[in-house]
């Protein structure tokens, strides 16, 4: 599940540049394999985050706000006018609960009928909403490709964590790979299962791939032992203080494997993140955590896991952190 942050960056992009290896320039001490993925550039690129604080699913590309590094210091000033916290705790009491709740009660209204549009094939989205579309699909790619690297995925068991609508769950199932799949969201869980259905049947030899498993599950509520965890743009929703106790609860869920995606958390994108919810569209939106690649490798590390790959995905309207951890 994402969200989109509506700021832009005026940091230059070098433009004859279409495809990138991760990490381009990394201390020797975080030297990883690096793996690759499509990047849009442009001479002041958009920066949103794959998971952030405001859904502008639902706005034009040409309302998004170009903010100059001068501009974001004078927006930085009139932060305090605004009370994002004060909005969601009033969101919170709405459903009866905390963020968990928020998150529950949005994805099974109207940000399921939003992300459904987004993560679909619909022509009936904005260009904010293709290009994270695009953005999304390239993190899925890549995912695939680090599987798929090392071998056949057939009877490869796999646990896709906030499946969504089955954008993952659905490409591992054909590549034969055991899939148990789960999401916060009923809605989402049930979209996900009607795309199952209609996307996993008999090939040419005869085989229907096995159909993923499909369970209504929050990320504390997960169990079992599997080959590879997959958790893609879930933590936005966890503060970095839970954030530790369930990357390390998915790392004891996984024999093999844990793969992860995330919003990183930077000075200027947490800035830009804090301007975002000075404008917070005509819907509500969940709350958005961003998180510092050295707090997730940390908390890997404590729990004897280490960061074997690492990359950076972006297009204009999408970015996001992706890792491969394994045992240390």
């Amino acid at each position: 599940m994402a969200y989109s942050a509506s700021l832009s960056s005026h940091i230059p992009f070098h433009t004859n540049s279409r495809f990138c290896a991760f990490p381009s320039k990394l201390p020797n001490k975080h030297k990883t394999t690096p793996f690759r993925t499509t990047i849009t550039t442009t001479a002041i690129p958009s920066l949103f985050t794959a998971a952030s604080v405001t859904d502008l699913s639902a706005v034009e590309g040409t309302t998004i706000a170009l903010i100059g590094g001068g501009s974001v210091a004078a927006l930085a000033a009139v932060l305090s006018l605004a009370d994002p916290e004060r909005r969601r705790r009033l969101q919170a009491e709405e459903v009866g609960g905390g963020d968990k709740e928020v998150v529950k009660n949005y994805f099974n209204n109207s940000g399921f009928q939003r992300w459904k549009k987004i993560y679909g094939e619909t022509d009936d989205v904005n260009k904010v909403q293709l290009d994270i579309r695009l953005g999304h699909s390239k993190t899925v790619e890549n995912v695939i490709k680090i599987l798929t690297d090392e071998g056949s995925l057939k009877g490869v068991t796999v646990c896709d964590a906030g499946c969504g609508t089955g954008c993952l769950a659905i490409p591992l199932a054909k590549e034969g790979a055991v899939v148990s799949a789960s999401d916060i969201s009923a809605a989402m869980v049930a979209e996900a299962e009607k795309q199952a259905k209609e996307q996993l049947v008999v090939g040419n030899g005869g085989i229907a791939p096995v159909m993923p498993k499909f369970e209504v599950k929050d990320l504390e509520s997960l169990d079992g032992k599997y080959d590879t965890m997959v958790c893609l743009d879930v933590l936005i929703h966890y503060p970095q203080s839970k954030a530790d106790g369930m990357i390390a609860h998915l790392a004891s869920l996984a024999d093999k494997r844990l793969i992860l995606s995330f919003a990183p958390k930077t000075f200027y994108y947490d800035l830009l993140k804090r301007i975002g919810e000075l404008f917070p569209g005509p819907s509500k939106a969940t709350r958005a955590y961003l998180h510092a690649e050295a707090d997730v490798e940390r908390a890997l590390n404590k729990v004897g896991w280490k960061i074997r790959k690492r990359g950076l995905i972006t297009t204009q309207f999408y970015f996001a952190r992706l890792i491969e951890a394994v045992p240390a």
